[in-house]
């Protein structure tokens, strides 16, 4: 019998403590944000539901449905207004005759490795497309770590590139828009001679300009499939830690967001911690403001009562700053400036086609720590948004807009798609289990009907000015989000972060990356949403929204993946054998391809292995088989994945991000060889024979 994996290093999620500190100010060796004493696992739908009657039969009763409607699990999103699925059709036989690896996934597997470079199948080739440091913007030079400057970096590619996205560019062929946000800096790697207690204004205001988001042309070489940048296109632009956004939605202009250099509340400066993000149907990219917290200094000083418990709910409660930037902007000092903390934590819009936009934070989409935003359409053309928040014990929400898309590209319709996500109602997600509590018991175990499983709701918690938490106005639930779910007693998960929905089926995807606090003293123990105690290694969840509709008020869901070691008898992978999965710890960002196969990039492998992108099945006779496609250098995680029919795309975020690294003795010679500084990077992959992605 194989041997377990080791975990590895101290940190939660085997990551090192280079990388929370500063990516999360070191989060998880904090209080829990969220203290709050609602239940999370009640009841939440009828008790007369069980898997037996409701989801082996393929349909779940709306928990609103006053004549008992049934509602297809099955079925394709347009099918909203056919009948229920029959018996016999749901989502337990979706497994067949075992004859092959999933088309999307007919690739050789890349094996667990601590290798200092990014591993791709055999017949595969591989480029960088883009590092930290490379000029974009005209005037900007050729990266030199040696002579950096603010000028420069605002210039040239950003640290740390997260999120991605590539949009079509009519007109230019072979051409694409690549958006792609920055998420934070690690000074030590990016610096000679840094001083953490001291920084220097010059290695702030860097900081400040590798921050944020970039837009940039890239190019394809149609002979060998590498993708490169196009410096110098007019429509190629960062934003930075300075640049100018502008608040929209229902809680713009309030008290709550005015600063003494913004007195309207509808202007910032910057956006900060950019993690993953979402493209809408109109061609617009998303991006979501994560672990902002950490930048601002002041809140164990602060004394008023009620503004001291607002900021510890964001997990605001030190004094200074790692990052030490209050001494050089007071807006990063509560002290003076109480409520600018209020005005990061939202989801940006971005419009890549448009050199001359602003960037809109969408305050209709709540704030809390965002992981991402992915949109899809409800039948009459309503955007839906899924929103995942990344901290221990909080939920995960989405937003219905009560506007519909335009069709087409013209101006007006533009116009018109760019006010979408300013009006609709926000809703967090309370689960409920159908297993007897005591089957739930913290060890991994499968209860006896053979699957974590349950129903839930959508809790409604604001629409436009009007609230629906008692005690709390529209303006506050979308200020202080985390505080209006704990009134209305959301579900307490374990680090919701990417929430993606399949383009082929509508069911929706929740990667729960770990939470090594579950079951410990004085925090919650385990629910069969999130059912391991000491939770390293995350899981997968599977929600199917009521009659397939996005705007639906009720949902059935169960795990899709409990991740880990395959020898360790607390995982399991949709049912399918485990001898044949390759080992995933730690799923972060979620992506799919054509095919309707779900690829995982993981952060934190907490297996030994370098972090890696993996592609799993979801429906057909290899559901729940997981193929390792790459694995990434030393200290390094993988981001944003992007699946297309012949590249994939990843940001390979902090190389050489190993504890006792620095500038001078760095971890990691990825991906410029040995004597040069690791440089964070776009890399692109392709099949050598021309062919599509695992076809």
């Amino acid at each position: 019998m194989r041997k377990l994996l080791p975990l590895i290093g101290s940190h939660p999620g085997g990551r090192a403590a280079l990388t929370c500190r500063y990516r999360c100010g070191d989060a998880c060796f904090h209080e829990v944000p969220n203290t709050s004493g609602n239940e999370y696992a009640g009841d939440v739908i009828a008790a007369a539901l069980s898997r037996r009657s409701v989801l082996r039969a393929g349909a779940v009763v709306g928990a609103t449905a006053a004549a008992g409607a049934a509602v297809g699990i099955g079925q394709a999103p347009e099918a909203s207004a056919k009948p229920p699925v029959v018996p016999g059709k749901g989502w337990e036989k979706e497994r067949g005759k075992i004859r092959g690896a999933a088309r999307g996934l007919r690739f050789a597997p890349v094996a667990p490795n601590t290798i200092d470079a990014v591993t791709v199948p055999e017949g595969y080739a591989q480029n960088v497309v883009i590092r930290w440091g490379d000029p974009i913007l005209r005037g900007a030079p050729a990266f030199d770590p040696e002579k950096q400057s603010a000028k420069a970096q605002a210039g040239q590619f950003g640290y740390n590139n997260d999120f991605l996205t590539l949009l079509p560019l009519k007109g230019e062929r072979g051409r694409q828009v690549l958006f792609a946000n920055h998420e934070y800096t690690d000074e030590e790697l990016m610096f000679p001679g840094y001083d953490g207690d001291n920084p220097t204004r010059e290695q702030v205001e860097i900081a400040w300009a590798a921050h944020g988001l970039s837009v940039v042309v890239v190019e394809e070489d149609r002979r060998t499939g590498k993708l490169t940048a196009v410096p110098r296109h007019h429509l190629n632009r960062r934003f930075t830690a300075t640049s100018e956004f502008r608040l929209t939605g229902p809680a713009a202009g309030s008290d709550l967001l005015k600063t003494s250099a913004d007195p309207t509340g509808t202007r910032v400066l910057g956006t900060l911690n950019n993690c993953a993000g979402g493209t809408t149907p109109w061609g617009t990219a998303l991006s979501a403001e994560e672990n902002f917290n950490q930048y601002f200094a002041g809140a164990a000083s602060v004394t008023d009562p009620e503004v001291k418990a607002r900021l510890a709910r964001y997990g605001m409660s030190g004094g200074a700053s790692g990052r030490k930037w209050e001494r050089f902007d007071d807006r990063f000092d509560l002290t003076e400036e109480p409520n600018e903390a209020n005005r990061f934590g939202w989801v940006v819009e971005v419009d890549p086609y448009d050199p001359g936009s602003v960037p809109r934070k969408r305050t209709a989409l709540g704030r809390f720590k965002h992981e991402a935003a992915e949109p899809r359409l409800t039948a009459d053309g309503r955007p839906v948004v899924y929103m995942g928040d990344d901290e221990r014990f909080d939920y995960f929400y989405k937003f219905v807009s009560s506007r519909r898309m335009a069709k087409g590209d013209s101006r007006a319709a533009r116009e018109h798609n760019l006010t979408l996500l300013d009006e609709g109602t926000l809703y967090v997600a309370k689960l409920t289990g159908d297993s007897p509590a005591d089957q739930i018991d913290g060890s991994g175990k499968l209860p006896s009907d053979g699957e974590f499983d349950g129903s839930g709701v959508w809790i409604p918690l604001a629409t436009g000015d009007t609230s629906h938490v008692p005690g709390m106005s529209a303006e506050e639930v979308y200020v202080f989000t985390r505080l209006a779910a704990d009134k209305v007693g959301a579900t307490k998960m374990d680090r919701p972060e990417d929430v993606e929905p399949s383009p082929r089926t509508g069911r929706v995807y929740i990667a729960l990356t770990n939470n090594s606090q579950r079951g410990a003293a004085g925090r919650p123990g385990p629910d069969e949403a999130n059912p391991r105690n000491a939770n390293r290694h995350g899981q997968v969840l599977e929600l199917a929204e009521h009659w397939d509709d996005p705007a639906a008020d009720g949902f059935a869901w169960r795990l899709f993946l409990v991740c880990g070691d395959p020898e360790d008898p607390a995982t399991y992978f949709a049912g399918f054998p485990k001898d044949q999965v390759s080992p995933i710890s730690c799923p972060d960002n979620l992506a799919f391809d054509a095919y309707g196969n779900l690829w995982i990039s993981t952060d934190g492998n907490a297996l030994g292995s370098h972090d890696g992108l993996f592609g799993v099945a979801t429906a057909g006779g290899r559901r729940g088989e997981v193929r390792q496609f790459l694995t990434v250098p030393a200290g390094a995680e993988t981001c944003g994945p992007i699946i297309q029919d012949r590249r994939v795309l990843v940001a390979v975020q902090h190389p050489g991000e190993v504890d006792g690294a620095s500038y001078e003795q760095p971890a990691s010679a990825w991906p410029d060889g040995p004597g040069r500084v690791p440089r964070p990077s776009v890399v692109s992959v392709w099949r050598e024979d021309g062919r599509g992605i695992g076809a």
